[in-house]
């Protein structure tokens, strides 16, 4: 071995890997697993119930290094938003959104996006890079750890769920962990993990699957994979070998009832159009945990939240439910960003919109806006990465969009930029 490794890169068939190389049996890979994931401990002489002998290799080996914080903003629904430094003049974010009964964390997986959605403040800024599986696993690490430091790691911090401690943000009453390292400190404070913040996960798919692996490994952070969730633009390949590596809940994000409003919001679906996509999600069912997808739909003023469009998106799920497909919908109002030329739409049309849907027979829900006083949406805090895709560019030429109403039967809206 040569260069110190950093052990958040590894789930625990890597890390069991990693200690044969150093002499040591998998039992203590499973030792060094809990101590780091379930414990939050970075320096090996800490970790008591290891042998000195190993401590010592790792010490010179290996090392737990977590993601410099840049800065950190707190809103008063109980928000936490992170901002972390990945070196190259690049930051990424996560953010903490408390509930009652449970905490979820957004997690990132790109420094920056390639895919270059209209609405999302992270697509405006271009892509620099991939991150690791270890970048990705430091958000859930310092983020869960930091948590239960803060809410009170006997659970008495956090009270009954929903009650925070004074100066805590929201969080659920702690969760036990499985039976983990002797011992342990406490409870989970993360219930739910979304593949939901900078960039397209399944564009990082070989360093995405060892991290998923890592949330759920009962030894690791005891995730079931109902509660972790990739959420994607609509990578099709990638979604078929997911449900074969490791099928976990599943998020699309969809935001138009046809192909052609949609390349204007999310331009992949030039390469994966609708009808091969939701193909894909039907197929995906067979091996998810859950009995359905969940639809994201991001309701823009003027754009794709008038009832014509909820009329032609109830048309596509009949057509597409009569095969087996299953959603739910998500209608998520647009967190605005200066860059976007985009409004989010009033209440009332989302509430309206939902109804239609729901009186339809589509399980929906209106997402409750979080962090807005924290410019909580992606990539709001980033600013700009080192882009590599010249993506201002191009996100110039589509910057207009105009819309005409759809016709009676629900198919197809003209859309000229």
């Amino acid at each position: 071995m040569t260069n110190p490794v950093n052990l958040l890169d590894f789930d625990l068939d890597g890390l069991a890997a990693f200690c044969e190389q150093l002499g040591e049996k998998r039992f203590r890979a499973t030792q060094l697993f809990r101590w780091i994931h379930q414990r939050g401990v970075a320096d090996f002489g800490q970790m008591s119930d290891l042998a000195k002998s190993l401590r010592e290799k790792l010490a010179g080996h290996a090392h737990v290094t977590a993601l410099p914080v840049i800065s950190q903003h707190e809103s008063k629904d109980g928000t936490i938003k992170w901002l972390f430094d990945v070196g190259g003049g690049n930051a990424i974010e996560s953010v903490f959104i408390p509930e009652d009964g449970r905490g979820t964390l957004c997690i990132s997986s790109q420094a920056g996006c390639a895919v270059g959605c209209r609405f999302c403040s992270t697509g405006h800024q271009g892509f620099s890079r991939n991150l690791t599986t270890g970048e990705i696993v430091a958000q859930l690490w310092f983020a869960e750890h930091f948590l239960r430091q803060r809410i009170g790691s006997d659970g008495r911090g956090a009270g009954r769920a929903g009650t925070p401690r004074a100066g805590s943000p929201r969080a659920p009453a702690l969760s036990p962990q499985g039976e983990g390292a002797a011992g342990d400190s406490g409870g989970r404070v993360i219930s739910n993990v979304v593949m939901m913040g900078m960039g397209e996960p399944l564009q990082n798919y070989d360093r995405l699957v060892p991290a998923l692996r890592i949330m759920l490994d009962d030894h690791g952070y005891g995730l079931s994979r109902r509660r972790v969730t990739v959420s994607t633009s609509g990578v099709v390949p990638m979604i078929e070998r997911l449900a074969q590596d490791c099928p976990v809940a599943l998020a699309v994000s969809l935001h138009a009832p046809t192909d052609e409003l949609r390349e204007h919001l999310v331009p992949l679906n030039r390469k994966y159009p609708m009808d091969e996509l939701l193909r894909t999600c039907t197929a995906y069912l067979a091996h998810a945990p859950r009995d359905f997808i969940t639809f994201e739909y991001c309701m823009l003023d003027g754009v794709n939240d008038q009832p014509e469009h909820a009329q032609a998106l109830i048309a596509l799920m009949r057509q597409h439910g009569a095969d087996g497909l299953r959603a739910k919908f998500n209608l998520i109002p647009f967190n605005p960003f200066p860059q976007s030329g985009l409004v989010r739409s009033p209440m009332p049309r989302v509430q309206a919109f939902g109804k239609l849907l729901n009186e339809a027979g589509i399980v929906t829900t209106v997402r409750k806006t979080r962090g807005d006083d924290i410019d909580a949406a992606c990539g709001q805090l980033a600013g700009d990465v080192q882009d590599r895709t010249h993506v201002q560019e191009r996100m110039a030429r589509r910057r207009t969009v105009v819309l005409h109403p759809a016709p009676a039967d629900a198919a197809q809206r003209k859309v000229v930029s």
